[in-house]
């Protein structure tokens, strides 16, 4: 009946196959990057194997892109309670409204336009600032992950790491992915040792059972984490589990594509808003951070938490009947999350004393 539940979820959240090419105004892009050459450099030096940069900021300025979404605008906040000064970008000028409280009287915060295939725009952003927290949030004129937002993501990413790459400011950049850049692979029944930050999903896998958003993270991370490597930019990722706070906890997030085979894997993950923002601070701050980071605080592995989260997803469908043998079933965890748990000991969330950075 579980398995059920989750499918049920699977088809709902599958979707819609595009009929057109997603056009894309990249004009003003100075650095073209052969995703061959990507790869076999992403592959001859893995990320998660790098030491940390030095990391001294010049200032405490940051910038936040894209601003508008759920957490950006959180991170936003966030940041201001800490004493940074915040570049929140937004990529339609119809978001500034969801700023405009926090922006009052708060000289603090600065809002952009910048446009993610507008390099220019980026670059206007990214202006004395010493670090950015990037995270992808899909066009108004495309907001559903299907076959063609990989080309999307991708390019995105690539114009965001190169103005980071031309901003002589730049300290460290912290790039928001997903859990589902990790899990999404044909051995993961077979991977004993279980998933952490060293492994990859598999791009052919995605592409086979039509896994969109993973395909879409793991090719748009791989190809950053190459341009960064390339360009000397010094990154740190942090693959998010499911967010469950609305409006990310729907039934039209393309993450659940899959939820039935990753919660019988073990790979199932959540994470709480509060704590994803906590973690990407921390990730910044943290002057040893580097590499990957699975971010999650929940690993859903019980029949009444999967109950639990599709019930939140569908609270109209009608509820499955209780299994004593179910109810009783664990599913073994298959996912690592020790090296950030470890990272963020002793971290500090919410307002520094004075409003000054530690």
């Amino acid at each position: 009946m579980l398995a059920v539940t989750l499918l049920y979820i699977y088809h709902l959240t599958s979707p819609t196959p595009s009929t057109s090419k997603p056009q894309t105004n990249t004009e003003n892009h100075p650095f073209q990057l052969k995703l061959l050459v990507v790869f076999t450099c992403l592959n001859s030096a893995p990320c998660n194997q790098m030491a940390p940069a030095s990391f001294h900021p010049i200032s405490n300025t940051v910038c936040v892109m894209d601003a508008a979404g759920n957490l950006g605008l959180s991170l936003v906040e966030r940041l201001l309670q800490r004493g940074y000064t915040v570049h929140a970008a937004v990529q339609n000028h119809n978001c500034e409204s969801q700023l405009n409280g926090l922006a009052r009287g708060n000289k603090k915060l600065k809002i952009f336009y910048a446009d993610p295939f507008d390099y220019k725009s980026i670059i206007d952003a990214l202006r004395n600032c010493s670090g950015l927290f990037y995270t992808f949030e899909p066009p108004e004129d495309q907001p559903t992950y299907d076959e063609f937002m990989t080309e999307v993501e991708v390019r995105a990413a690539q114009n965001v790491l190169e103005a980071c790459a031309q901003t002589e400011t730049i300290d460290k950049v912290v790039f928001t992915s997903s859990a589902t850049a990790v899990i999404c692979r044909d051995d993961r029944k077979s991977e004993i040792a279980g998933f952490d930050e060293r492994h990859w999903s598999d791009l052919s896998f995605c592409r086979k059972f039509k896994l969109w958003h993973a395909l879409s993270k793991t090719q748009a991370e791989k190809t950053t984490w190459a341009l960064a490597m390339d360009r000397g930019v010094n990154m740190v990722s942090v693959n998010a589990g499911l967010l469950t706070s609305p409006p990310d906890l729907s039934i039209k997030n393309p993450y659940l594509t899959g939820a039935a085979e990753f919660y019988e894997d073990g790979v199932f993950v959540t994470v709480d808003l509060n704590f994803l923002v906590d973690a990407h601070i921390c990730i910044y701050e943290d002057d040893s951070s580097y590499g990957r980071y699975l971010c999650f605080n929940h690993v859903v592995k019980r029949h009444r938490d999967a109950i639990e989260h599709a019930s939140r997803l569908t609270p109209l469908a009608p509820s499955p009947p209780p299994s004593f043998d179910q109810d009783m079933k664990i599913i073994q965890r298959t996912i690592s999350n020790k090296k950030l748990n470890k990272l963020m000991v002793g971290f500090e969330s919410g307002p520094q004393p004075d409003g000054n950075l530690v």
